[in-house]
């Protein structure tokens, strides 16, 4: 008898929304596939639903890269798998810090070096910046980028952030006045399991090399220039803040609430009141800059990772 091909799913969510993309998008796998999760678990675990102030303490962490530590996987990190399916969310425009701490551990690396990955993503819409790092992440342990899928909050970025810092900050995602509700849509989540016949023929063949290029022809990945020029204005802001916020100390110490506070302020002061201007300035440079923005979307919706 041949064995079947093994798919590890590493992941972390707090609502529970991206163990459902993961199991619509694997379930079609059911009996072709053997299938491990690996739910990742922090030692100290993150609020759900967050106080506004412990959830915008957690940004400078998340920006710079150092995260809580998590607890010890339950796999054996020699395993061998064919595939590992790295199930993630944004936070503040980088991986989320679970998976942070997941990627920068030892026996993650182990699991991950020379295996085939597929990133599988649940955001609301800014993504760009968060997949960069996580494809330096997977270089660094070995690992080779064969496929990235994203679902994402598809509504106007003024409202999807309203009701996902609702969703984070009160546990509320149901629709309310004139928001939808929040997270990506029941729509995409169900529909996803289209992307599972792609993934099944490359399990089957043990070949990847046209695996990406196969979920695109599905929109596996979605992108407009425009969000490519709101994130290049967000990356530098959000490291200043992380820096500046850093230097009076570590997560939740009290020398540094007066600025963590200042940062909440000024951020959501700004979103609304800049939003107007961003959109203009974007517009500009959609104009002015059309054919260089169309090689930046070709390349922020590919797998491979552009040397500095």
């Amino acid at each position: 008898m041949i064995a079947q091909p093994k798919i590890l799913v590493v992941y972390f969510t707090q609502t529970g929304q991206l163990r459902r993309i993961i199991d619509h998008v694997v379930a079609p796998l059911e009996g072709k596939a053997t299938v491990v999760y690996e739910e990742i678990v922090p030692v100290q675990p993150f609020p759900f639903p967050w106080s506004k102030q412990e959830f915008f303490d957690a940004m400078p962490e998340t920006v710079l890269g150092k995260p809580r530590n998590i607890m010890p996987l339950k796999v054996n990190p020699d395993e061998h798998f064919d595939l590992v399916i790295m199930a993630y969310q944004p936070w503040f425009l980088s991986p989320s810090q679970p998976v942070a701490a997941f990627l920068q551990s030892e026996d993650g690396r182990r699991l991950l070096k020379d295996k085939p990955v597929v990133t599988l993503l649940g955001c609301r819409n800014m993504w760009i910046n968060a997949q960069e790092k996580m494809k330096r992440y997977l270089q660094q342990a070995g690992a080779k980028l064969v496929g990235n899928i994203v679902l994402m909050d598809k509504h106007p970025n003024l409202v999807s952030l309203i009701t996902i810092l609702r969703w984070a900050t009160k546990g509320k995602k149901e629709a309310f006045f004139v928001f939808p509700p929040a997270g990506v849509q029941e729509k995409e989540i169900v529909e996803s399991g289209r992307f599972a016949a792609p993934i099944q023929v490359a399990l089957e063949k043990g070949n990847y090399d046209q695996l990406h290029a196969q979920l695109l022809e599905l929109d596996s990945v979605e992108l407009k220039p425009g969000l490519i020029v709101l994130e290049q204005r967000g990356v530098k802001p959000f490291r200043f803040w992380a820096n500046y916020i850093s230097k009076k100390g570590g997560p939740g110490d009290v020398s540094r609430q007066g600025r963590v506070s200042m940062y909440r302020a000024i951020l959501l002061l700004a979103i609304p009141v800049l939003s107007p201007f961003t959109t203009i300035a974007s517009w500009l440079k959609l104009l002015l800059s059309r054919k260089q923005l169309g090689k930046e979307v070709a390349y922020y919706k590919g797998v491979h990772l552009r040397e500095e």
